[in-house]
This record gives C-alpha cells, structure tokens and sequence, in this order.
C-alpha cells in the first residue's frame, strides 16, 4: 500500500445490484485516484450480483468480496449499516487515512476521489464531504436536490479520525442524517458540492425505495422522527418536498411516516444533547435560512474542533428513549 499519499478504503454493502454493479465497478475502477482496499459486501443477493463481484475481484486484487447469509429481503436503513460493519471489521482502519460508504448503483465521474480527497486535505476540518447524486429522466440527468449540510447517503467520503470520533453511523433509518449534525455538534464540517466534475448519476433515484416512491418518502418521514425533528420543522420540509418530483404526493408521504411514528410512540434517538443541538439548527433554519445557518453553525463550532480527542463511544445498534 502506498503511504506516501493518502490511503482510501471504499466499503460497499450491497443487495441485487446486478442491473447496476457493472457501471459502478467500472466508474470506480477506472479513477484517477481509486481506493487502495475497496470491501464489497454482498448482502443475501438472489440476483447475478455474487457471480460480477468475482469476475472483478478475479481482476482486481484491491477488490475483497464479503458474503451474508440472504435474510429473504433489502433491508434498508439498519440492514445497510450493519452489512457496512461487516466490512469495515474486515480491516485495520488505523491502516487508512480516508473511508467511504459507497453505494453499487452509482456512476462518479473520474476525479470523483481525486478531487474530494484533495479539498479535505486542504481543509483539515472537513470530516466527511461528497459530490450530488442526478438521475437519468429521458436524456437528461436532473438534480436530486440534497442540501449542502452534509455528505449525501449513497457516497459519504469520511475523514477516519471524525468517523471514529462521531461514533460511526447509527444502525437506523436517518443514519446519513444524524452522522452530519453529530460531526457539526464535534466542530467538524459536513458538506456536499454541486460542482460539474463532482455529479454523479445515481441509477436507482433517491427516495424511489425497491418497494415504491411512497414507501420510500414515507421511511424518510420516519427517519426524521427517529432523528428528533421538530414538527415544525417537518411540516415546512414537506411543503417544500410537495413542489417536487412525485408532486405533493412525496410531501404527503414523509408527513404519514413523521405524524406516524408519532402517534405510534414509536422510539427516538436516545440523546437529547443531539437533539437539542438538532432543534436549534432547524428553528434557525426557518428563520434565515438552510445555507446561512450552515456557515453560522460551522464558525460556532470551530472553537469546539479538537481531532486528537477520545473516540466517542460507539453508536449503539438500536437507540431505544
């Protein structure tokens, strides 16, 4: 391994990605700065996936394929971080400076690592960082939308000493939500960017889920109640979500998930640091702004950044309140 640059590992959890694991191995495969250890691991596939990911492995010693027993179905949210884990107990990460969860249905353009790993090694608090997922409508790729607050879900880039200081990922719906505002709380930066050379195509689109748009809004409708977002809050991201791509129908679906898990009493993300920190970012979120309040977040917390301090404990699997 080359330790006169830094070292990237790429962790995949993956299930029945044969219609897409093609593209992305070979978009990965082909960067001009691609990963010295890329973990790939195969969650249950009843598809293809398990016969490409050997042909590549075969070709590419750098490629180390893990199996798990198929648990009958995808299991989004937890089921992805733990098949994360599963990988990421296969290597010494002291042994990397850099570790990104990556998707198989993605196609990143060439510099995509090049280009990322570059940015955070010119600013030492940025904690993790991506580029925008697009999707294909027709023949052209339209914008998913994400915020630049945080890293997108489907490729988090992560500074390793900021992942093991925010405690990793939650085993939960919400997880790429709640790891951003946890490196923020530590004076981390969180961010994503919009720049032409950084736009990937995201082949299966955000929010779409294997089961449908209204099940796939309405999971992140819970997520957001798991995470401990205010109704307020919640509402107004709904109204936005209603001017989008499914129209109104997706803003419908997140408000069933939110208002839900509500009147279930279902459980939340047992940390209320967190979620006081969370509500006073969205309330001044509402009043000034999702990109101002950012940057006045991030300045805050700069006195607070500190990348030689004690590890946080591990997330727990399941945050029963």
């Amino acid at each position: 391994m080359n330790r006169s640059r830094p070292t990237l590992c790429v962790i995949t959890p993956c299930r029945d990605e044969a219609a897409y694991a093609r593209r992305t191995l070979e978009s990965v495969l082909g960067q001009t700065r691609p990963p010295d250890r890329w973990v790939i691991v195969d969650d249950g596939s009843t598809d293809q996936t398990p016969a490409i990911l050997d042909e590549y492995a075969r070709r590419d010693d750098r490629i180390r394929v893990v199996r798990r027993p198929d648990r009958g179905v995808r299991k989004v949210g937890p089921g992805v971080i733990d098949a994360f884990y599963t990988g990421l107990e296969t290597i010494e990460p002291t042994e990397f400076d850099y570790i990104c969860k990556l998707d198989l249905d993605l196609d990143l353009p060439p510099r995509y690592f090049e280009l990322l790993i570059d940015r955070m090694e010119a600013n030492p608090r940025i904690g993790t960082c991506s580029g925008k997922p697009y999707f294909r409508l027709g023949d052209r790729l339209v914008s998913e939308k994400c915020g630049d607050e945080n890293s997108v879900g489907m490729t988090k880039l992560y500074r390793r000493r900021c992942f093991e200081q925010i405690g990793g990922f939650v085993r939960e719906v919400m997880w790429d939500g709640i790891d951003g505002h946890r490196c923020r709380m530590l004076g981390w930066v969180a961010v994503s960017w919009d720049d032409p050379e950084l736009r990937f195509e995201h082949l299966r689109p955000m929010g779409t889920s294997h089961k449908g748009w209204w099940t796939g809004r309405s999971r992140h409708g819970f997520g957001q109640y798991f995470m401990g977002t205010a109704p307020s809050y919640m509402i107004a991201s709904a109204l936005f979500r209603m001017t989008r791509p499914p129209l109104v129908v997706g803003g419908l679906a997140m408000l069933s998930g939110y208002f839900g898990a509500m009147l279930r009493g279902a459980p939340r993300y047992d940390d209320p640091e967190f979620r006081r920190f969370l509500r006073a970012y969205q309330r001044r979120c509402l009043l000034r702004g999702k990109g101002r309040t950012t940057r006045d977040f991030d300045e805050q917390s700069a006195s607070r950044w500190s990348p030689d301090s004690p590890d946080a404990s591990p997330v727990p699997a399941r945050s029963p309140i």
